[in-house]
């Protein structure tokens, strides 16, 4: 998932289509000159339809679509004859892909299974003909039902990411190492603040076959809550995850304090996050000697805590089983 190509927000506007007008009609044949109403319905106009698509990662394809419109229902027709329905538009997007109302901000949907179908915005109903008007004191209505319009909406789709493990840390932390290190992603990496500026997906094959997925969020500074640095834009995508990783540098003033800042910043962002399975990896663990371990385990938070180096690739087996029960216990 490289940089340029990932957009994981876009605004468009949905306009359905109008449905078909009913048919005012009447039977005429040559044995039957005066036949009674025989109007058909309206066709319904088409829906915008959200499509879920697991080869997709990204909204790339629809950034540049700010309009989307189906196409109007026909009009019904002689001998009960419906009108045509119009075509439906459908919308591919990527598991874990969320819709709001642009004005209100209110949830609509959300996409999490492949080929899952959702209509976003419906069609307008196509209008009765004067067939269902008949009756026994009016026998030949002459009218027949309008088709209903169209909705014309903006719709914010976000996409939060599907995975099974969330890394949580400071810029610099390593999170990019760790993940290049224990699956075949390629983030980039390089050591200044955030290298990192759109979330990164990795497969971990773990034993007999298994596997699980880690996203690598950009880097949380405090205040991220409040837009600082790059703020909630990718906070959201955490929301998705069962497990937590946290990773704090060995070099860390001090870890206990630096990871309470994360938890502040997560939870000022959604109380919700802090229900979920957390574990803590001390990065970069290769700077320290057994003494230096043994002072830092004295002050680590309440929580399942481990030593990892991921250019030393020392601790990490122990990682994936740590990680691994984690998410069989969530």
């Amino acid at each position: 998932m490289s940089s340029p190509n990932f957009v994981d927000y876009v605004k468009i506007n949905c306009r359905s289509g109008k449905g078909g007008a009913g048919s005012s009609h009447f039977f005429r044949s040559r044995m039957n000159p005066r036949g009674g109403p025989d109007g058909g319905d309206g066709g319904r106009g088409g829906h915008i339809i959200l499509k879920g698509n697991k080869q997709l990662w990204t909204l790339l394809h629809l950034k540049y679509t700010k309009h989307v419109k189906a196409s109007d229902g026909q009009g019904g027709s002689g001998s009960t004859s419906t009108g045509a329905s119009g075509k439906d538009v459908i919308l591919e997007v990527p598991l874990g892909t969320v819709a709001r109302n642009a004005e209100t901000g209110e949830f609509q949907c959300e996409i999490t299974e492949h080929d899952q179908t959702i209509i976003l915005v419906k069609g307008g109903q196509g209008g009765q003909g004067n067939e269902h008007f008949k009756s026994s004191t009016n026998q030949a209505p002459r009218y027949a039902q309008p088709g209903e319009p169209g909705l014309d909406e903006w719709h914010i789709l976000e996409l939060k990411l599907l995975a099974d493990v969330g890394l949580v840390g400071f810029p610099n932390a390593g999170k990019s190492t760790l993940l290049s290190v224990i699956s075949a992603a390629k983030p980039e990496i390089a050591d200044y603040p955030f290298t990192t500026l759109t979330p990164n997906l990795g497969m971990v094959r773990y034993r007999d076959d298994r596997s699980f997925i880690v996203a690598d969020i950009p880097g949380i500074i405090e205040g991220a809550h409040e837009g600082k640095g790059l703020g909630l834009r990718f906070l959201r995508h955490i929301e998705r995850n069962s497990v937590l990783l946290f990773m704090v540098p060995a070099d860390s003033k001090n870890i206990r304090t630096e990871y309470n800042i994360l938890l502040n910043e997560l939870h000022q962002f959604n109380p919700e996050l802090l229900d979920k399975s957390r574990i803590l990896a001390i990065s970069k663990a290769d700077l320290l000697d057994d003494e230096l371990k043994s002072e830092i385990k004295k002050d680590l938070p309440d929580l399942p805590c481990l030593f990892i180096s991921s250019i030393a690739n020392k601790g990490l087996l122990k990682l994936k089983d740590l990680i691994w029960s984690t998410i069989n216990e969530s």
